[in-house]
């Protein structure tokens, strides 16, 4: 991928639509059939289009830079919340069908504290990305290792961010939310969904290293002349 202004503006379009989306569809559970702890995992249908979003900060990060990938960040802030607005009032017009009122409050009718356990793991998990990706990739190239190494900073910020989004996500969410924290006999399943959500993201994770090197290697490029000049 170029490092143009247009393709920078695709990457944001493709951020900010996965996001979204991300959060319009988290609401349907995947069952997933893998055992863990006598039961199987579960997963929110939204876990491949966050992993998206954590797919397009490190390109832009790699391409254009860590200021660019923060703003991208807030920017994807920015569009929940407006998102969020727009379904909440879309909610509270009148309808002509109170069926179809009943379906729309079903499958996007917004519970509060997912809402916030949702904004506070992004803001987070994706601040981390961030910050971790360039910190690795910035020690790692100033002791004279190559960007083809970059699936080391890839992997590794993709990896624990989405760790931190697991578990504040599902903590909140239900942990605090509906109030397995604070039952004993429901913190096992409370850790259970926590690892085996974030399996399944380890795993997401390891499979768009190939993606991000292919959309990257206009950096081997890059080094690669710098080093002839």
């Amino acid at each position: 991928m170029k490092k143009t202004t247009a393709n920078l503006m695709i990457c944001a379009m493709v951020f900010a639509v996965a996001l979204v989306i991300a959060n319009v569809v988290t609401a349907k559970t995947v069952q997933t059939g893998i055992p863990l702890f006598g039961s199987t995992i579960l997963v929110p249908s939204a876990v491949v289009c966050y992993c998206v979003t954590f797919l397009m900060t490190d390109i832009v990060g790699e391409i254009w830079g860590r200021k660019e990938a923060r703003t991208i960040v807030f920017g994807g802030f920015a569009c929940q919340v407006l998102a969020l607005c727009l379904i909440l009032l879309a909610q509270a017009l009148p309808a002509a069908d109170p069926e179809m009122q009943a379906s729309f409050d079903m499958l996007l009718g917004q519970n509060g504290v997912f809402v916030v356990a949702s904004m506070t793991g992004y803001l987070l998990a994706q601040s981390w990305d961030v910050f971790v990706f360039h910190k690795i990739r910035d020690h790692v190239l100033a002791r004279g290792g190559s960007v083809r190494s970059r699936w080391i900073w890839n992997n590794a910020s993709t990896m624990t961010s989405q760790l931190i989004d697991t578990v504040v996500f599902i903590g909140i969410a239900f942990g605090i939310g509906f109030g397995w924290l604070f039952d004993p006999a429901l913190i096992g399943q409370l850790g259970a969904m926590m690892v085996g959500q974030y399996l399944c993201k380890l795993a997401l994770a390891a499979l768009d290293t190939p993606i991000f090197y292919f959309l990257t290697r206009n950096a081997d490029k890059r080094e690669a002349a710098t080093a002839n000049a």
